[in-house]
């Protein structure tokens, strides 16, 4: 016999069907710092941005992974925190935190 679909029924990712809005917000800061890392890594003049915004992304998602609680937030801090290394390692490659300002 056939089932009703549950509109309850919580996602693949979303394990718990809980809301969990400390650790989104982590994970929204990670994922738009590290797409504003890795987007502005490749242009040279912009490396104070680039690291900057890499490292404070590197800090949130790794405490975002720290106290995530579902899959779904892991998947995506990954991601972010990936681009944010990027971002942060370019970045320090074209004169890092201070180059040029200090010193």
């Amino acid at each position: 016999m056939a089932q009703a679909v549950r509109p309850n029924t919580p996602s693949l990712f979303a394990t718990d069907g809980k809301a969990h809005p400390l650790q989104d917000t982590f994970m929204a800061v990670t994922v738009v710092l590290g797409v504003l890392s890795f987007t502005t890594a490749w242009f040279y003049n912009l490396h104070l941005v680039s690291s900057w915004a890499g490292l404070i992304g590197i800090l949130t998602g790794a405490y975002g992974q720290f106290i995530s609680a579902t899959t779904r937030e892991r998947f995506l801090l990954i991601l972010g925190l990936g681009a944010c290394a990027v971002g942060f390692f370019l970045g320090m490659a074209h004169g890092g935190l201070f180059g040029g300002v200090v010193g």
